[in-house]
């Protein structure tokens, strides 16, 4: 990766979001070990223009996104809804997305978060020299932030 991010770059900017916001903390997962987002995760992404071009993706457990959305919301969990999660999913990726770009060349613009819910499951923690992804544990759910620069 030609940017200056590394696994503690992201994990600094996961947990200021889940910490600062949420009141939540979640571990980071050890780059060897096994992880997975089920099926049925939600994706929250931003997509980076200018200087610095890729994609901030946000990979949550359903489990988690609902306990964060609930928290975001500060409403009882069996309120919220699917459509509640999704845009929760989009302010989480663009909250950690915007973190991660103040360490990022300038100028470097977001674009407006998207979010969708991912039939199948992501086990990819692999870094290659375009992307770096860090996986996070929680009670509720697994969630995996990952960081990709195109050329």
């Amino acid at each position: 990766m030609r940017a200056q991010l590394d696994e503690h770059s992201v994990i600094s900017a996961n947990s200021q979001f889940w910490e600062q916001m949420l009141a939540m903390r979640l571990e980071p997962v050890p780059m060897a070990e096994e992880f997975c987002v089920g099926n049925g995760h939600l994706l929250g992404t931003v997509e980076l223009s200018g200087m610095w071009r890729g994609r901030i993706e946000v990979r949550i457990d359903e489990g988690l996104a609902y306990s964060a959305t609930a928290a975001m919301l500060m409403q009882p969990m069996d309120t919220v809804g699917k459509a509640d999660t999704l845009d929760a999913a989009k302010e989480i990726a663009n909250m950690i997305a915007g973190v991660i770009k103040s360490s990022l060349p300038r100028p470097c613009t977001m674009a407006v978060p998207e979010s969708a819910i991912e039939a199948g499951g992501c086990c990819r923690l692999q870094r290659t020299e375009n992307t770096l992804a860090v996986g996070f544990r929680h009670a509720d759910g697994d969630l995996m932030v990952r960081v990709w620069e195109q050329d």
